[in-house]
């Protein structure tokens, strides 16, 4: 495990008031509790969103609010994450507590999950401060973010 460095231990409010934030939604051909399945499958992050590698939950099931796992992604960016919601089959968000970069002065993501006729439909929100350097880049890169939460998403629906 790479040197880790603590981040910000943000609540839902961070979610809500981020200045950097992105979202996408998706429509998903399955139940909410299918979903979550897919979500609480550690196999399953690396097949749909591509930065991650490698999810390995640190915490025993059941899963709820404290639970923790690391999550190693590409360019050698790895996340302590620790659940901030878990409503089972509606919603689950999670922060980091710890990354392997010093960029990363809170992050945060949340997916809420409702019911729909053919299935659900998932709405996932990514929020970060970065600090120093990395600062200046979030607003350009902002776009491109939403469009690969776009893409990953399909994905997603693929593999549900």
């Amino acid at each position: 495990m790479p040197d880790m460095y603590p981040c910000e231990k943000v609540d839902l409010d961070f979610v809500a008031s981020a200045r950097y934030r992105s979202t996408a939604s998706v429509d998903l051909p399955c139940t909410p509790e299918r979903l979550f399945e897919v979500l609480e499958d550690a196999e399953a992050w690396p097949q749909w969103a591509m930065p991650i590698t490698r999810v390995t939950w640190t915490s025993p099931q059941p899963y709820g609010v404290g639970t923790t796992r690391t999550v190693e992604m590409r360019g050698g960016l790895v996340g302590a994450e620790e659940f901030i919601a878990w409503e089972p089959f509606t919603r689950m968000a999670f922060r980091f507590n710890e990354a392997s970069q010093k960029t990363i002065r809170a992050f945060a993501e949340d997916y809420r999950v409702i019911g729909t006729p053919g299935g659900c439909r998932l709405t996932w929100t990514m929020v970060i401060e970065p600090t120093g350097v990395a600062r200046l880049t979030m607003g350009p890169t902002k776009p491109f973010l939403s469009l690969a939460m776009g893409r990953w998403l399909k994905r997603l629906r693929k593999l549900v």
